[in-house]
């Protein structure tokens, strides 16, 4: 697929890595028009295509006591506020089949959670939406093996499918990025996104909440835009100590534009690199 075929894109021409960021979960109106706002003025001032990301309802979380929602139907439409406030497409995660028709009337993009890849019911159901598709890569499952997943959704009438990598379980706390699947993954001719705060998460943890290392967040981001991913996930708040899921590995919405800012530069690069060599090359 192709991110202009994604409604309301921009800068889709820039070439530019595109965004996908925003909040972990909905808590509010309020709080999420606040950082669609702070975002969309960044993204928009650096041509960097973006897609607002927020979670209607959180449905694996480690304890009962957990926050989960604010109400499925008041966070859609909360959802589809901030796209018709900034003119931006949104992207939402689904848990079930019978999640994904509700969930379209609202986004642009339907997410399928990394602990659910495989359960083809759920892809099935998504793909007959006829919405683009992000298919994120669990943490137990080899890159060469997206291609079953990805194939689901195409084999179900809709080619409109990338893929997120966000991490692979390294020991029973811990997750490590092997950034050798960026290029595995988009031999299947999709685009590739890499979650960034996802990635750094430190799951399983005894208190029954996750942890996070997110003064690593440009470490990974950095090295994922010179491998050459297509796209870009992570969960951004204005408070992230007070953030209701996630908290641990979010970024802080003040630091966003410094971050973007060095990961367009450097996105610059690795292109002018690329062009060079194939310049210089004696197949050229």
């Amino acid at each position: 697929m192709n991110i202009n075929s994604i409604p309301k894109i921009k800068n889709a021409g820039s070439e530019q890595f595109f965004l996908l960021a925003g909040p972990c979960a909905i808590e509010g109106e309020e709080m999420a028009l606040r950082i669609a706002e702070k975002v969309t003025e960044v993204t928009n001032d650096l041509k960097i295509p973006y897609v607002f990301k927020g979670s209607y309802r959180k449905a694996n979380r480690s304890r009962i006591d957990s926050f989960t929602g604010i109400g499925d139907e008041k966070a859609l439409k909360i959802l589809r506020k901030v796209s018709e406030t900034f003119n931006i497409p949104t992207i939402t995660d689904i848990h079930s089949a019978t999640e994904a028709a509700m969930a379209a009337e609202y986004v642009d993009i339907l997410q399928i959670p990394a602990f659910l890849c495989r359960q083809t019911d759920i892809l099935v159901a998504a793909a007959k939406t006829e919405k683009v598709v992000n298919i994120k890569k669990g943490q137990f499952l080899a890159p060469e093996a997206m291609i079953f997943a990805i194939n689901k959704v195409r084999d179900s009438g809709n080619n409109q499918v990338m893929v997120t990598d966000r991490g692979t379980t390294f020991g029973y706390q811990d997750l490590i990025v092997d950034y050798r699947g960026i290029p595995v993954m988009q031999k299947m001719n999709v685009p590739v996104v890499l979650d960034i705060t996802h990635s750094l998460q430190q799951p399983n943890q005894p208190a029954g909440v996750t942890g996070g290392k997110p003064e690593l967040i440009e470490t990974i981001a950095k090295a994922g835009i010179a491998v050459g991913c297509n796209g870009i996930f992570l969960e951004t708040h204005f408070d992230p100590a007070n953030a209701k899921s996630d908290g641990a590995n979010m970024l802080h919405l003040d630091h966003l534009k410094s971050l973007l800012t060095k990961l367009s530069m450097l996105r610059k690069t690795v292109l002018n690199l690329h062009s060079d060599y194939n310049m210089s090359s004696p197949q050229a």
